[in-house]
């Protein structure tokens, strides 16, 4: 199934909006026509008593005998000159009028009720005869026991607000699909900037990370314009450090391979058993280098594409665990190794990220501690972080040369540079996916190195 376009979706949400819009004022538009047509014909059923009284007053007040009077109505057929509108008999019959005196009918139309239907009170009233609804309008005359009653059928109200909500539905019938194709039309002209903007990304070559055009972007379009612009900055600083890191781990791999060839090579151009043992002690050398070096390389990617993985970590007792996995070789070279803080410590972050960065500095701080050398590790809290500092006792680092070590594969000019360059860069990695903040420093007794690693409480 095709995904729905952008235009349709919109379409699809204005829509319906125009068309609730359009009922909404409808149903006032009936509202307020009912109430108005109402008010109009009530003023005209009122008109209409004082018409009639002023015309029967004399008769009614001065007849003595009091005989009912059927009046009858004018007969509106196509042959009759009054015969203007072939509606207007129809308008007739839906009125009525009675003529009361003391309780009894004197005058009443052809359309009136029956007499066994008293007269209503004074004022409007609704009155139900023959299966018609019937508005009624009763004047009584002070002092004279008269009352002019007339009424009019509801039908005739009703069929009036219909008229006129047919003459703006029919309009309307037609108006909307107009309405329709202009919302449609408009929706996509709109969106032809939205249409440009891909077709740029679109024709472009992987290699083409150049920044697209934003100038003539509309205001609410720019932002994904800069996005877009930042993420391809973004990509092409991704990529050229991966260029560059495929570079760098092609040349540092090359070496321990080719040096294992060539210890291949001797291993089988000779008889002699030392030389064989020493060949083969400098082939279990370049393999470990090789391994290690490997090891970190995918330690690397895994900073990088690790997902976050937040959890309570006990700082205190994890850094005393791996301190412990480091015993042996700690044992080995005399090491004085020591820990303090508290050992409540706790933080919220990834556990093996954590204890990747950590293991990467300790494993820093015991290669480059002389024998017989000493390495500090105080855990101690600040505002809203916690400080981890690990000091060593070794050559440390220049000053000069404390920003470059954080990059990859760089190695410090040192009788001691083993490695390839890849532990404190694994830690710059590290800190930045965890918000934490590394800094190098030398410790208070004036030599060694001293690494400040500052991880948010949450």
């Amino acid at each position: 199934m095709r995904p729905s376009t952008l235009t349709r979706k919109l379409f699809l949400r204005i829509a319906p909006v125009v068309v609730v819009t359009i009922l909404v004022v409808g149903a006032f538009a009936f509202k307020s026509a009912t109430r108005e047509i109402n008010n109009i014909y009530d003023a005209q059923l009122i008109n209409d008593a004082n018409v009639l009284w002023g015309l029967l007053h004399n008769r009614l007040q001065h007849s003595p005998e009091h005989t009912p009077q059927q009046v009858d109505d004018i007969d509106f057929n196509m042959d009759n000159q009054l015969a203007f509108n072939e509606d207007a008999d129809d308008y007739a019959d839906a009125h009525m009028f009675r003529a009361w005196v003391n309780g009894k009918i004197i005058f009443y139309s052809s359309t009136a009720f029956l007499s066994d239907v008293p007269y209503q009170k004074a004022g409007f009233s609704d009155l139900s005869y023959r299966g018609e609804n019937w508005r009624l309008y009763s004047l009584p005359i002070p002092a004279s026991g008269i009352v002019m009653e007339v009424g009019e059928k509801m039908s005739l109200r009703q069929t009036l607000v219909s008229n006129i909500l047919l003459n703006l539905f029919f309009p309307l019938l037609v108006l909307v699909p107009v309405i329709g194709f202009l919302i449609w039309l408009g929706i996509h002209n709109g969106l032809r900037t939205i249409h440009g903007l891909v077709h740029q990304i679109r024709i472009r070559s992987p290699d083409d990370l150049s920044a697209i055009a934003v100038k003539d972007l509309p205001r609410d379009l720019l932002p994904l314009g800069r996005s877009i612009n930042q993420l391809l900055e973004k990509l092409g600083r991704s990529l050229t450090l991966e260029r560059r890191f495929s570079d760098l781990a092609a040349h540092q791999l090359r070496t321990p391979q080719a040096s294992v060839k060539l210890l291949l090579q001797m291993l089988a151009s000779t008889d002699n058993q030392q030389e064989q043992k020493a060949i083969i002690s400098d082939l279990v050398t370049s393999n470990n280098r090789a391994t290690h070096l490997i090891e970190q390389l995918l330690r690397l990617a895994r900073v990088s594409h690790h997902p976050l993985d937040p959890m309570p970590v006990q700082i205190y007792h994890m850094i005393a665990s791996m301190i412990a996995d480091f015993g042996k070789i700690i044992n080995s070279r005399n090491l004085d190794v020591s820990l303090e803080g508290p050992e409540s410590a706790q933080i919220r972050t990834d556990e093996s990220l954590l204890q990747m960065m950590i293991s990467n500095l300790l494993d820093n701080a015991i290669k480059y501690t002389p024998v017989g050398g000493a390495i500090e590790v105080v855990l101690s809290a600040e505002s809203a972080f916690w400080l981890i500092s690990i000091s060593d006792s070794g050559p440390g680092i220049p000053p000069e040369e404390r920003e470059a070590v954080f990059n990859r594969f760089y190695r410090l000019d040192t009788l001691n540079a083993e490695g390839a360059g890849l532990g404190l860069a694994i830690v710059a990695d590290t800190a930045d996916r965890l918000a934490a903040s590394v800094k190098l420093s030398t410790p208070s007794y004036g030599s060694g190195l001293r690494v400040e690693l500052r991880l948010p409480k949450n």
